[in-house]
Formats: structure tokens, C-alpha cells, sequence
């Protein structure tokens, strides 16, 4: 009898065992339904099998069955309760199953059980990182590594862990390690790409995208980050390309017509890329980045009505979009729709004091004149937007040129404002002493004002289509020593360029009128009048101290045609005051008092520059409701330079806007003679206005609080003898005073620059200035 039972034993094991190498070879070759089959003939016959208890786990959790996972793998436990690999395995079933703090104990046993158990720290290491136990997660990923170095995988997922703390560059080197292991790694080299990306690396990033692309051709994110990064280099025909065949492999993908929207605003193709998003919100209509993106869009096609309500539905979805207030309240101003406007200034105001990015700086300029509160919005938006990226390296020792070389960056190379006011003196820098090089980073308009300041500079070079990185080496190699900001925080803004340090002395000047918050500024022209002695404090640039701060034109094209009241549809009689400033820098505040102006002189009107038809209503029923007949608003349309200058005598007397003073427009009303008044705020731009006046030497045209500003108005329109003397006192001082004297304006900007240039020389920081 026991002969028999050892026999029947002994087929009993065969058949196991027979059956198991059947099972092994069945999933070895990948054919995993057949195996498990196979494993469970094996526990039919043997039902505390562990080959097969175990294998059923690890193929039962392999097909996404982590319940049934568990339960074989519990059984196997009961067979060897300390079989660190069962743990292992049970541990990534009860992850699956979000079982998470059981999950973390059965990896913590199989490391126990096995101390230089590789799979389980690499395990236990991704469960850390998902309940955000970053620290244990990046351990448990360094002993995995420790114990198998050529352990790709760990190397991979330890970047992911790395990039999400930010820690990019200990991100690169991870993914760079998990790549030498295994070349093939396509998501490690896609990853690498997105790092790069977050570095600023954008050539380095293209080129890991395109490995993962040869790899992977169909890699959908590798396409959509390409497109990113051929956009940062300014290669938008390419980045288009690279966001349609995203599109190609995936039609509803909205992100892709988002970002192909996002390059063709770049092209200025405004249609086009409304049409993309339009697209993209009707695939994700919840998606409050593409809804920001179109008020975006709509803002700077002058749609502003249907740029609020996209910024309002962004809002909606996601009110903690970065300086999404601002943005509402902006396109608001531009179209002078004040109904909110005292709840949306405590919201940004709050915002700023609490280091939110709630704002664009430039936007804070015409909304308050709190110098402090506008240091504090431009901080953060160069925190967020534009930080310091020393990338690049610090810049090398260079010996001492024969001409200092003059960088002037500008977006405004074209008939704007501040190529008006700059261009003569770009004519009239002395070329013994200094080299002048013009770098265009706007759009190219081929106009004469551009053809005129290309010929004028000694190199013109557009930067448009070329990335910041490589704008900034590019001037390094030209070894400019001063670069010129002349835009700042205003449209089409490359601050990118100077945060990588394209010249070892970096200066800003009057395109933005405030202080930028960047440590890569080293100084900012101002004149005594703008900042005074007390007000340094709100300034990170060092204060250079020019006699009169603001370039002009020393001659100006003024037709000499005589327009009449008739003509420019204004009163036969009674007094015109006007304001030709743009309409965003009226705030409700100001034009009440404008509004309290016309209510104490009879039958005058005031003379606003609009063509907007919203905006026009909008003032003309606040009027209304301030208790001014809206027909005593009379609003002027564009006109070319010469006739618009010769316009402005058929006004009486400029009202100026505060907080955002007029500048250009300001020069442009005391060329033709006509009287400016103004009131002096706290901030730079609230005393542009003020300088200029100080300029020309009528500094009783400046109030000193808005109840003065008023009084005085109401004065100088019921003296009309008095204006006339100061028209004529105008007249006079045009050809005497500074304001429009250029050839001593330049001399003394090159008096600074060349102080700037020996300070640096010398070894010795930016130190304030003031130039006589």
C-alpha cells in the first residue's frame, strides 16, 4: 500500500512539475492568459504551490485583477510568510488598489526581509512621491540606485521625482544617467526635453525631443513640446508645423490648438489663431488657460468687450490665473468701463501687498501712483515672468573698447512714440566716442520712421526672429557694454534678453516709466523732479540724475494749416479744453474732476482722442451721470503727425491724466504752443508731465494736489490773457529751454553713459548719478 501511495506521489510531482515548466515557458514568452491557465492546473493538483501562488499574483496584477492579485498572493504568504518578494508584489497590487498605507507596509517588510531589495526601494520610492512624501521618495530611489546602479528605471523615475521639486538640474542629470544606460529610452530623452525646457535650454531641449521622436515617431506630448520649444526660439513656421501633426494624431486634443494659437498671435495672424481657439473651447470648453489665451487675443485685436468676457469665464474656471485681475481690469480701462472699478483696484492692491501675482506692472502704472506698491508688482512679475537666468555665465573680462558700445533694445522701431522722441538723438551720439548698435525685438514694420533710425545707428539688427538666449549671446559677442532698455514691461517686451545678462552695464529708459524690480537693471534715467532724494527706496536700479530726463526731437513737422472750430466739429465759442492722452489712462477719479472742471466753466467742452465707439458711450453716459451734458464731450480721430501736432491749436488748455501722466503726447501739445496742466503724484509716472514742464519753464502749470489742479483749470479758463501769456511764454522757451534742445540732451546722456562705463571699468558697482 504505501509502494502505491509513493507512486501516485511520485505522478502527482511529475505532473506539477511538468505543468509548471509549461506555465514558466508560456509566460516567459508573453502569452499570459495560457500561463495563468496553466498555473492554476498546477494549484488544482497542489494547491500550496508557491511557483504558482506567486506567479498567479505577479500575472493577475500584470492584467490589472489586483483584487485577485492579492488573494494569491495572500495565499502565497501563508506558505512563506517571509518571502520578501511576495511582499514586494503584494505592495504593488494594494498600491493599484489605492490601498496605500498597506501598500507602503508590505514594501517596508520586503525591505526588512531584504535590505538591498532594489525593486522594493525603487516601489516604494514612486508610492512616496505620488502621497507626496518627496523627500523619503527621492531615499528610497538613491538606495535603490545604490544597490543597482544600472538600474535605468530607477534613474528615470527618480528624475520625474527630482523635476516635480524643481530641482532641475539634479532632474537633468538623472534622466542623463537613465539615457546612458539605455539609448533606446524614449520617455527619458522626452522628459529630458521638457527639463531643458524649464532651463531655458531650448536648442538643447529641441534636439532630446527629437530623439524621442525617432524613437517614438507617433509621441504626441513630444510633438506638442516641440512646438513650445521651436516657439521660444522663434522658429514659428516650424513650431506650427510640429503643433499640426500633434493635432493629426490626436483631432481633439485642445492643448495643441491652443499652442498653435499661441504661435500664430506670435505671427500676428489674429484671425487664424481666434479660429484655433475657437476650436480649442469647443473640445475643452472648461479649459480656463484656453479661455485666458482668447481674452489675450481679443485684448490685443482691440476686442476688448470680448476679451473681458473671456478673461471673466477664465476667472470662473480658475481664479488664480497669474495676473488675471490685471488683465480684466486693463481691458476695462481701455474701453472705460469704471462699474467695478473700486472693488478691482482693493482686489489688486491687496493682491500686490501680499506678493501675488495679481498684475502686470505696466498695467499698475495708470491705476495708482504709489511708487512702493509698483516696485512691489514689478518684483513679482520678474519673479514670475522674467527671473534672472545666469545660464549663460558671468561675463567674461573684455579689454577696454576705443568707442563704448551702445546697445539700444526696442520693440518700437517704427512711427511710436518713443522712436519719435529718440531718433535725432541716436543722429546726434558723437561716433569718436561711442558705437550705436539698434536691436528690433517688434514686429518689422518696414516704414520710414525704421528705414530712418536703421540708417542712423551704426549696425541695425532685428531680433524678432531669433530666441532670448541667442539675442543675448549675439550681444555679448558684439561686446556691447551698455544696453538700453527703451520699452520695458510694454508690448512685445523681451526682458528675457537682459535677465541673461546681454551687457555688463544694463540701463532702462522711457518706454516704461517705473522701476522694472530686477537685479539685472543696473540703472534708471530719471531727473530730479521724477525721483527725489527720498523716494530711491522704490527704485531697485540705481537713479541717474539727468538735468531734464525726457529726449525729444528738436524740430517737429507741424502743418501749417489753420483748422477751424467748424472743421474738428467744436464750438464756435466758449473754451476747448482737451486731452489727447490715451483713453486707458483716464480713471473714473480723474474724470470726475474734469467733469466738477466743465460744471464751473460755462459752454466749454472737452476735447478726448478715441475712435472707439464703446468707450465713447461709456464716458459720454458718465457724463450724463455726473450732471454734464454728454454733447459737451467732443472726440477727435486719428490724423497723420504733421496735421494731428497743428490740431492742437484749436485747443485752450491740455488737462493731463494722473496717475499715468502724458509724456510724448505732453511734448507734442507744448511744441504747438498749447498750455499743459498737470498734477504731481508719487510716481514716476505721475511726474512725467511735471519734469517736461520744468523742461520748458512753466512749472506754474503744475498742481500740486488734485483740489489745486481743479482750482487751477477753473482759473486759467476764465483768464483767457493769461493763457495767452503762457502760450507765448511757450513760443519763446521752445528754442531756449531744454525740453527740446536734443544736441544738449545727447551730450549729457553720453556724459552718463561714459560715467557708467568708467564706474564698471573701475571695478565698482552701479552707484546713483546725477549729471549737470
Amino acid at each position: 500500500m504505501s509502494n502505491e501511495v509513493s507512486k501516485t506521489a511520485m505522478i502527482s510531482t511529475a505532473k506539477v512539475s511538468a505543468k509548471l515548466k509549461t506555465a514558466q515557458l508560456l509566460q516567459q514568452q508573453g502569452q499570459l492568459p495560457r500561463a495563468a491557465v496553466a498555473y492554476r492546473e498546477v494549484l488544482a493538483i497542489d494547491p500550496r504551490n508557491l511557483v504558482a501562488l506567486k506567479s498567479l499574483g505577479v500575472i493577475s496584477g500584470q492584467s490589472e485583477n489586483s483584487e485577485e492579485a492579492l488573494r494569491y498572493l495572500d495565499a502565497a504568504l501563508h506558505v512563506a510568510p517571509d518571502d520578501a518578494s511576495i511582499h514586494c508584489n503584494r505592495g504593488l497590487a494594494l498600491h493599484k488598489m489605492r490601498r496605500l498605507n498597506e501598500a507602503l507596509a508590505s514594501f517596508d517588510r520586503a525591505i526588512l526581509l531584504k535590505r538591498d531589495y532594489t525593486v522594493a526601494h525603487f516601489n516604494r520610492g514612486n508610492l512616496l512621491r505620488e502621497i507626496g512624501r518627496a523627500d523619503d521618495a527621492l531615499s528610497s530611489f538613491d538606495r535603490a540606485i545604490a544597490h543597482d546602479p544600472k538600474f535605468a528605471l530607477a534613474w528615470f523615475h527618480r528624475g520625474i521625482l527630482l523635476q516635480a521639486m524643481q530641482r532641475l538640474d539634479a532632474a537633468l542629470s538623472s534622466y542623463d544617467r537613465a539615457i546612458a544606460l539605455n539609448r533606446d529610452f524614449a520617455a527619458a530623452h522626452h522628459n529630458r526635453g521638457v527639463v531643458l525646457l524649464g532651463l531655458r535650454r531650448f536648442n538643447a531641449s529641441l534636439a532630446s525631443f527629437d530623439v524621442s521622436l525617432r524613437l517614438v515617431p507617433d509621441l504626441l506630448s513630444a510633438w506638442l513640446n516641440r512646438g513650445v520649444a521651436l516657439h521660444e526660439l522663434k522658429r514659428f513656421d516650424a513650431a506650427l508645423a510640429s503643433y499640426d501633426k500633434a493635432i493629426s494624431l490626436k483631432p481633439d486634443h485642445g492643448d495643441a490648438y491652443l499652442n498653435r494659437a499661441t504661435t500664430l498671435h506670435a505671427l500676428k495672424d489674429f484671425d487664424a489663431a481666434l479660429a484655433s481657439l475657437d476650436i480649442a473651447v469647443s473640445i475643452a470648453p472648461h479649459n480656463a488657460s484656453i479661455h485666458y489665451s482668447r481674452g489675450v487675443l481679443l485684448r490685443d485685436m482691440h476686442s476688448y468687450e470680448a476679451a473681458i468676457a473671456s478673461f471673466e469665464t477664465a476667472a470662473s474656471l480658475k481664479p488664480d490665473i497669474p495676473f488675471l485681475p490685471g488683465d480684466i481690469l486693463a481691458a476695462k480701462m481701455q474701453i472705460c468701463d469704471w462699474k467695478d472699478f473700486e472693488s478691482d483696484m482693493a482686489r489688486i492692491t491687496s493682491g500686490v501687498e501680499d506678493n501675488e501675482a495679481v498684475v502686470n506692472p505696466f498695467c499698475l502704472l495708470y491705476l495708482s501712483d504709489c511708487a512702493s506698491l509698483q516696485q512691489k508688482a514689478a518684483r513679482i512679475y520678474v519673479r514670475e515672468m522674467y527671473p534672472r537666468d545666469d545660464s549663460l555665465g558671468v561675463l567674461a573680462e573684455r579689454r577696454a573698447h576705443d568707442r563704448i558700445r551702445i546697445g539700444y533694445f526696442s520693440a518700437d522701431f517704427r512711427l511710436h512714440p518713443v522712436s519719435i522722441l529718440m531718433a535725432e538723438v541716436f543722429k546726434r551720439h558723437d561716433r569718436k566716442r561711442f558705437e550705436i548698435t539698434g536691436f528690433s525685438l517688434g514686429p518689422a514694420i518696414e516704414d520710414d520712421m525704421r528705414k530712418d533710425i536703421a540708417a542712423s545707428v551704426d549696425r541695425f539688427i532685428d531680433l524678432g526672429g531669433m530666441s532670448d538666449r541667442d539675442s543675448a549671446l549675439l550681444a555679448r559677442e558684439l561686446e556691447i557694454d551698455i544696453a538700453v532698455d527703451l520699452g520695458g514691461f510694454t508690448a512685445d517686451c523681451r526682458a528675457g534678453i537682459l535677465a541673461l545678462r546681454a551687457a555688463p552695464i544694463q540701463v532702462c529708459y522711457l518706454g516704461y516709466l517705473g522701476t522694472m524690480g530686477a537685479d539685472y537693471i543696473d540703472y534708471l534715467l530719471a531727473d530730479p523732479v521724477l525721483v527725489g532724494a527720498t523716494d530711491l527706496k522704490n527704485y531697485d536700479e540705481s537713479i541717474v540724475h539727468l538735468p531734464s530726463y525726457q529726449a525729444n526731437a528738436s524740430e517737429r513737422p507741424m502743418s501749417a494749416h489753420a483748422y477751424t472750430r467748424e472743421y474738428l466739429n467744436l464750438p464756435a465759442s466758449g473754451v476747448v479744453f482737451c486731452c489727447f492722452n490715451s483713453v486707458y489712462k483716464i480713471t473714473p477719479q480723474t474724470f470726475a474732476r474734469w467733469m466738477r472742471i466743465l460744471g464751473r466753466v460755462d459752454d466749454s467742452v472737452l476735447w478726448l482722442y478715441t475712435t472707439h465707439a464703446t468707450a465713447m458711450g461709456n464716458l459720454c453716459n458718465e457724463a450724463g451721470r455726473l450732471g454734464i451734458d454728454p454733447r459737451r464731450l467732443v472726440f477727435a480721430a486719428h490724423l497723420p503727425l504733421a496735421e494731428y501736432l497743428a490740431r492742437y491749436r484749436a485747443a485752450d488748455l491740455f488737462l493731463d491724466t494722473l496717475p499715468y501722466n502724458a509724456g510724448a503726447t505732453a511734448s507734442d501739445a507744448l511744441w504747438a504752443g498749447l498750455p499743459l496742466l498737470t498734477c504731481a503724484g508719487g510716481s514716476l509716472a505721475s511726474r512725467h508731465a511735471a519734469s517736461l514742464l520744468q523742461a520748458i519753464g512753466v512749472p506754474e502749470l503744475i498742481a500740486s494736489t488734485p483740489a489745486h489742479y481743479e482750482e487751477l483749470a477753473v482759473e486759467l479758463a476764465r483768464t483767457p490773457r493769461r493763457l495767452a501769456e503762457i502760450r507765448q511764454k511757450l513760443t519763446a522757451n521752445r528754442r531756449t529751454c531744454r525740453l527740446f534742445d536734443t544736441r544738449l540732451f545727447t551730450e549729457t546722456l553720453e556724459t552718463a553713459y561714459a560715467h557708467m562705463y568708467r564706474t564698471h571699468r573701475a571695478g565698482l558697482p552701479p552707484a546713483p548719478l546725477a549729471v549737470n
